[in-house]
């Protein structure tokens, strides 16, 4: 199959960029990023500079390959990340653009990769138990009700990709900052620290210049874990009760 792509190309953060036309044959088998590496690999052998992109897993695991897909984070695939998203999705001759994770808190690097280590920093800020845990303790010995398990371990799929902040028109980073606090405190380990947690992380969402948000919804439809909207209602309580308890 024959692809036109529109890639972003920009030097560093400070360059202005602009969007490039490169014509690649593809099969319907490659994933995403195996089309790219067959548009480098022709790249470099004409010892032009290869597209800059992020990639680890290629299991859908790490999110590290994160890049906008005709206007969609990860692509058009629902719960999907790029290097799942498989080139049968896509027509002989379609034009793809593809273009960097838009988000003030994630400066571009190069072409399309940009800097997350925003989520990092908040993670610094609470996203950890403080106790000594010393050795595994046994499976059974902290019973943890289903419901409560089932709701701890949806917040704890979130591969941290940020598709949630791309998708999001004010940038906001509500829904990865609103799963690890969720993780973390629904779980009997966690709930000493959860409305402390909950205040410190929030802090530092708004230090590192993310948005607001607006409950418009694009965050969990564009999320490649699919994680609900309902950790956002949650860490808005704890939130909440952080600050009256603190008041009091």
């Amino acid at each position: 199959m024959k692809l036109t792509l529109k890639i972003w190309r920009q030097k560093n953060a400070q360059d202005k960029g602009h969007f490039e036309t490169y014509e690649v044959d593809a099969h319907e088998d490659m994933s995403f990023l195996e089309m790219l590496d067959v548009l480098n690999e022709r790249l470099i052998r004409q010892k032009k500079d290869p597209i800059a992109f992020d990639h680890d897993c290629r299991e859908g695991i790490c999110g590290a390959c994160s890049m906008v897909i005709n206007g969609k984070p990860h692509g058009p695939l629902p719960g999907t990340t790029t290097c799942q998203l498989h080139m049968r999705h896509f027509k002989d001759g379609d034009t793809i653009w593809v273009e960097p994770f838009r988000a003030a808190a994630f400066p571009v690097i190069k072409d399309l990769m940009v800097d997350r280590s925003a989520f990092e920093r908040i993670m610094q800020a609470g996203g950890y138990i403080s106790v000594n845990t010393g050795s595994a303790p046994e499976a059974n010995s902290i019973p943890v009700p289903k419901p409560i398990a089932d709701k701890a371990f949806d917040a704890a799929a979130c591969i941290g990709c940020g598709a949630c902040v791309a998708a999001c028109p004010n940038g906001a980073a509500m829904l990865f900052v609103a799963a690890k606090i969720s993780h973390l405190g629904l779980l009997p380990h966690g709930q000493p620290e959860r409305y402390i947690r909950a205040r410190k992380m929030v802090e530092r969402m708004y230090l590192e210049g993310f948005g607001n948000c607006t409950n418009i919804g694009a965050c969990e439809a564009e999320c490649p874990k699919e994680i609900s909207l309902e950790h956002i209602a949650r860490m808005n309580r704890w939130f909440a009760k952080a600050s009256l308890i603190e008041e009091g």
